[in-house]
């Protein structure tokens, strides 16, 4: 090809700094030309390409039948040279997808008689046999799907199964903390705003990643092994029948991780409909900041039941909601398939590589480094909103809080027998009145046919920065200006909660309507922002943030009411 030839092994970091001088020294030395064409391009595609590579300048049939692919999109291309090519490919009458279907199979064609010649591989005959004969099950048609729902099953068990110790200690840890400051400190502003504000808030999302990290070392595993790959392939005919392609498996696949790269991931699709209807439909995926959520409220109303003796039903009800969100994006894509009209065609084809053993290394490192992106990007987010939060609920209209005090003050001189309860209503009745009761009780009308109380509320508004700060919502909440709760994890707080008539606040019916809305609903500003930047039109991010929240609330609704 008339360039240096480097050998490198990147899984192992060898020759990559004899590559970077290679590049270097081509770089400096002038171009280098082909001396012949890697495959028959002209044979292929036609003798038109020479009329390409006037037009622009180019040196190879290569680089025009690329440019003739995709002359729509390239920005060094002026108007003339656009409209010179549409022209010439409407007349010759180009079949784009064909024609690169062929070339991609030419190509890897010559490639395998490059490699039978130079490359030496140990036993890559036996390698080869050994991946083909785990593909004859794990790619089957319906043992395929068997094994992929059982690979989910796995992992949402151990999940749960797993995680569960380091919760525990974490959990104990915090409490222990909060307890120990209690006592040491006097009681004053400094202590309010660290105990119940600072310290409620960090330790309401803390508790979630063992989770997060145990999510994403599954999910290296299954990338590592080569099965990831073997996922878009099982799932090419599933994405098709909605109007996509595999393609798009790996933006929702990546999803679960966050939305935002997920959807940068869709460059690679290069059918317009397809990338925007993947775009629009990636957030519904369940990612990493709903985990937190999902388990504080699957843990509130889900008991911890093992099915069978084997099967932790927690875990299932965990499954059911990844696979709704996945479903639901199905659904969402069949539909903007008939909305969108483009007609343009594609393939899909991808090299799926040998099965290898996972390196636990990379493994380790992937789990260590999203912990630290969970808490670095969601502790910046949750702490800012956490100590406003508290500023909130601590502090209110001076007139209702002095009328608040007033009340109490004659009641404790009325009743100095009943100090302890009256403590306990006199700080619900302070946070009711305060800026964040006001702005929870203006908003409760709304969501109150949800089987939502005005701290919900509240949790949903600040959420929308970002999913997990629901926690830290409910954490602050739950803590400001109650003295016990400093001794309680979150899950007690929560699970003793009460409305004004008496009722649990966190029943099946409510636990379930919050589940669903969570899953549906688009509560993520990055989320929007990255849509925007990616279609160029704030029209997508406002018809992705209508549709879901709609499906969200219907959907919340409709549960509440089933199980009330």
């Amino acid at each position: 090809m008339g360039v240096p030839v480097v050998p490198i092994n990147p899984r192992r970091n060898k020759g990559i700094d004899q590559l970077k001088k290679a590049i270097v020294d081509v770089r400096q030395s002038g171009r280098h030309e082909l001396s012949s064409e890697f495959i028959d391009t002209e044979a292929l595609a036609g003798s038109w390409l020479n009329e390409i590579r006037q037009i622009c300048g180019l040196h190879s049939n290569y680089g025009a039948l690329h440019v003739a692919c995709n002359y729509a999109e390239l920005k060094y291309l002026n108007a003339a040279q656009r409209m010179r090519i549409a022209a010439l490919l409407d007349e010759v009458k180009f079949q784009k997808s064909k024609v690169q279907a062929e070339e991609v199979m030419q190509r890897y064609a010559r490639i395998a008689q490059v490699m039978q010649q130079c490359v030496v591989e140990v036993t890559p005959l036996q390698r080869t046999m050994r991946s083909e004969r785990i593909d004859k099950l794990l790619l089957h048609p319906v043992w395929g799907y068997v094994v992929l729902l059982s690979v989910l099953f796995l992992l949402f068990q151990s999940i749960f199964w797993l995680a569960q110790y380091p919760m525990n200690w974490v959990e104990d840890g915090f409490s222990l903390t909060s307890s120990w400051l209690n006592s040491v400190m006097p009681d004053n502003f400094i202590k309010d705003l660290l105990i119940n504000g600072l310290l409620a808030g960090i330790s309401g999302i803390a508790v979630f990643i063992p989770q997060i990290m145990i999510l994403f070392g599954l999910i290296t595993i299954l990338e590592d092994t080569g099965y990831m790959a073997r996922i878009s392939f099982l799932t090419d005919r599933l994405m098709r029948s909605v109007g996509l392609n595999g393609r798009s498996v790996m933006p929702l696949i990546s999803g679960m991780a966050c939305a935002v790269p997920a959807i940068m991931a869709t460059r690679t699709i290069q059918n317009r409909k397809e990338r925007l209807i993947t775009i629009m439909v990636t957030p519904l995926m369940s990612c990493s900041a709903r985990l937190p959520v999902y388990t504080i409220l699957i843990g509130l109303v889900i008991p911890n039941h093992r099915l069978l003796g084997i099967f932790n039903l927690q875990g299932l009800v965990l499954m059911g909601l990844y696979l709704l969100g996945f479903f639901m994006a199905l659904i969402v894509a069949r539909v903007m398939n008939f909305i969108v009209k483009v007609k343009e065609r594609t393939f899909f084809l991808m090299e799926l590589p040998v099965y290898r053993a996972p390196r636990w290394k990379n493994v380790g490192i992937t789990m260590v480094e999203k912990a630290k992106i969970f808490v670095r990007d969601a502790g910046k987010v949750i702490m800012v909103i956490s100590l406003l939060l508290w500023a909130l609920a601590s502090y209110g209209p001076p007139k209702s809080m002095r009328a608040v005090e007033a009340k109490y003050a004659k009641l404790e001189q009325q009743h100095p027998e009943q100090k302890r309860q009256l403590e306990n209503a006199h700080a619900t009745d302070k946070l009711e009145h305060s800026f964040a009761g006001v702005m929870g009780h203006a908003f409760e009308p709304v969501i109150k046919p949800l089987g939502y109380d005005w701290k919900i509320g509240i949790a949903l508004i600040t959420s929308f920065a970002a999913r997990e700060v629901f926690v830290g919502t409910m954490a602050t909440l739950y803590s400001v200006g109650n003295e016990e709760a400093s001794k309680e994890t979150l899950h007690e707080k929560m699970a003793a909660a009460k409305r004004t008539d008496g009722t649990a606040v966190y029943t099946l019916a409510t636990g379930l309507s919050l589940l669903i809305f969570y899953v549906f609903a688009m509560q993520c500003m990055s989320t929007l922002a990255i849509v925007y930047r990616e279609t160029r039109n704030w029209k997508y991010p406002v018809i992705q943030f209508l549709y879901m929240f709609a499906i969200a609330y219907v959907s919340a609704f409709i549960v509440f009411h089933l199980f009330r």
